[in-house]
């Protein structure tokens, strides 16, 4: 978590929702995962995925490659940010299976999907999830907003002492 991560141009530039990281200027990957969750960071996921893979195109490779083992058949990535493409797609039914996997497979970051805000370079931003905020039960996952596919949601919750888990993901896109 405490890795420094170097920013590329590729990363600086991004488009759409940012954290504002800067080029030569050291980010730790803890920062980035919180830039990219909290804050619906492009920049973030374009860095991280550049750290992990060495390029966003080799990133996405894997993506693709994860989304094939869990069975997502109407899913298809051409980049880490969710951007449009038109050969960028998936359903709610695929993203909640791929929520549903975070979940089981990564607990030790899901906590970072309920932070409300995150302050990085001065700049104070909050969870686009505003759900947090009406509904004490709702514990992440994520937001998204797109010309192409509007406002999209991806929520999960914990009910009845009940912990977050595949059946209690719900999607709406």
């Amino acid at each position: 978590p405490s890795q420094p991560v170097t920013v590329s141009q590729k990363a600086w530039r991004a488009e759409g929702s940012r954290m504002f990281i800067e080029p030569r200027k050291p980010v730790s990957v803890d920062e980035l995962l919180r830039g990219m969750i909290v804050q619906s960071g492009n920049d973030a996921s374009i860095a991280l995925a550049e750290l992990a893979a060495g390029s966003e195109p080799a990133f996405v490779e894997k993506m693709n490659a994860e989304a094939a083992r869990l069975g997502l058949k109407g899913t298809h990535f051409v980049n880490v940010t969710g951007l449009s493409d038109p050969q960028h797609y998936s359903t709610a039914a695929d993203m909640a299976v791929l929520a549903a996997a975070l979940i089981r497979d990564y607990p030790e970051f899901y906590p970072i999907y309920s932070e409300k805000e995150f302050r990085y370079n001065n700049i104070t931003q909050p969870n686009r999830n505003r759900l947090l905020w009406v509904d004490p039960s709702v514990d992440g996952v994520k937001t998204g907003h797109t010309k192409a596919a509007g406002y999209c949601l991806i929520a999960s919750s914990r009910r009845g002492g009940r912990p977050a888990r595949p059946g209690n993901v719900a999607t709406r896109a």
